[in-house]
């Protein structure tokens, strides 16, 4: 038997106070988030924000060429939509569901007047967006300097944050999209991590064995990136 969804499964929304969440809470819809929903195209004005649960939704560009490559991730940790409250309607990149599941929609008018009071929920999303950027900045870099396979653990340690289970479904193609390289890349860096015990492979699933073993092979991103997320809410407590 499944447990009830609950918006205190996404930690911005857990994190608000019982009477910012009373305000928030009529305007909630609970909306499956099924693997390759398109939420965001470039360009196009964006009519709600989405706090994931149980989903996680990669933002990444698309050259003109067709090629892509992610930016960053959100998951149960965050909210994708954060041009609607930065003072934009739209945004360059695309939002797409990298893995399925739910989350929670609020509509724009609702989170930009919420956003505007200036109370809490505002704090919490600057200092999220901040975090956010930080990933983005530390995704860029990595992408430029470090081997495949270190980006590989990266994006692994990453995705694995934001779910419950070690058991990822996930084709080495969209792994390969993510992080902007060949399939073949992505073939040999997870068949090194394989070997290594670290990961198993099989028909889309790639299940982790062994998550110290990836810590260890991880660049320095990965550590950047958490750290930060810690630190802006490391005095955020889950409302009871």
């Amino acid at each position: 038997m499944s447990l009830p969804h609950t918006p205190n499964q996404n930690h911005l929304l857990a994190a608000l106070s019982a009477a910012d969440f009373e305000t928030l809470a009529p305007h909630l819809e609970l909306v499956p988030m099924p693997l390759g929903q398109m939420l965001f195209e470039p360009g196009s004005q964006m009519r709600h924000a989405y706090f994931p649960t149980t989903s996680i939704v990669s933002l990444h560009y698309v050259t003109e060429s067709g090629a892509s490559a992610e930016t960053a991730g959100v998951g149960n940790e965050g909210v994708v939509g954060v041009s609607l409250f930065m003072g934009g309607e739209s945004t360059s990149s695309s939002a797409v569901v990298q893995t399925a599941g739910q989350a929670w929609r609020l509509d724009r008018h609702t989170l930009k007047a919420e956003f505007n009071r200036g109370g809490a929920l505002q704090r919490l999303l600057l200092r999220y967006t901040q975090a956010l950027m930080t990933q983005m900045a530390q995704t860029a870099v990595c992408n430029r300097h470090h081997s495949v396979e270190q980006q590989l653990c990266r994006w692994l340690l990453l995705t694995l944050d934001r779910l419950p289970d070690r058991e990822l479904v996930m084709t080495q193609e969209l792994v390969a999209s993510m992080l902007g390289v060949r399939r073949e890349s992505v073939t040999d860096a997870a068949g090194r991590l394989q070997t290594a015990g670290y990961i198993r492979y099989r028909r889309g699933h790639i299940g982790v064995l062994n998550r110290a073993g990836l810590e260890s092979s991880v660049c320095e991103c990965y550590g950047v990136v958490k750290k930060e997320l810690d630190r802006l809410l490391s005095d955020v407590q889950p409302r009871q």
